[in-house]
């Protein structure tokens, strides 16, 4: 049985205690109790990730292994490097970062998706996931196209870690875009790991793998202790992380922050 949490007074149980592989429902810890912004700051910052659907109580997840993206070790093929090269050399193309988050996390909630029936971004996950980015804990990294919106994704950062949580796309890899794009921030300010949470045959093309929860909470434990990252700004300089720094260069100012 795995404990349920009344409220915010009750700690997460320890996730060694979370269900083995080979069980039901495997990384499963806790369930109950609210998503509030001090109950998801210290479940993140123990490795543990609220998902559950509509009519289900939170429930709270640290699979073991879990799946992570190296920022050293992303992935570009062929034809997604000739489509970034493209992007970061076409005027009207730029990656935003926190401009239109409330966009984003709900386009994440809505985009259909191959194999799966309805979304785990629940109206109180967006709800708690916009509170939490209001105080700077989420943030979101977009593709823009002409003014458009048309890819993004968003996810947490604490410390040097960033978690993250889900993407959408209406354009052909908009969203893989969004994506290096983040890869390039996190190789900028110091940030090894992207947690991916699950593993998925998408990410693995990209470059994630899994690691044992052990190697991944000393990662979690040296990340959290580091200093926050203070500037969410996309300096279009940053492609030259992936190889496209003289075409980013020349693209003009770095784009700033607007309100959500």
């Amino acid at each position: 049985m795995i404990p349920w949490l009344h409220d915010d007074d009750t700690p997460l149980p320890d996730p060694r205690f979370a269900l083995p592989r080979g069980s039901e429902a495997p990384g499963l810890l806790a369930a109950g109790g609210r998503l509030s912004i001090e109950r998801l700051t210290e479940a993140y910052s123990k490795g543990v990730f609220p998902w559950f659907s509509e009519g289900q109580p939170v429930l709270r997840w640290s699979p073991d292994p879990r799946m992570v993206l190296p920022v050293g070790q992303f992935r570009l093929s062929r034809s997604l490097r000739k489509t970034i090269s493209r992007f970061v050399r076409t005027p009207g193309c730029e990656v935003r970062i926190d401009s239109a988050f409330g966009t984003v996390i709900r386009r994440c909630a809505s985009t259909p998706r191959e194999g799966q029936d309805g979304s785990w971004i629940v109206p109180g996950m967006v709800a708690a996931y916009s509170a939490w980015h209001r105080q700077g804990a989420v943030h979101s990294f977009e593709t823009w196209i002409d003014g458009e919106l048309v890819g993004g994704l968003y996810g947490v950062s604490l410390g040097r870690m960033f978690f993250g949580e889900s993407m959408f796309s209406l354009q052909t890899d908009a969203s893989k875009i969004a994506l290096a794009a983040l890869v390039c921030f996190c190789r900028e300010h110091g940030v090894a790991l992207i947690d991916c949470q699950q593993n998925t045959r998408h990410l693995a093309s990209l470059g994630a793998h899994e690691i044992c929860r052990a190697d991944f909470e000393r990662h979690l434990t040296l990340s959290l202790g580091a200093t926050p990252i203070v500037d969410w700004t996309y300096h279009p300089r940053l492609w030259v992380h992936l190889g496209f720094g003289s075409a980013a260069a020349a693209s003009g100012e770095p784009t700033t922050k607007t309100a959500a």
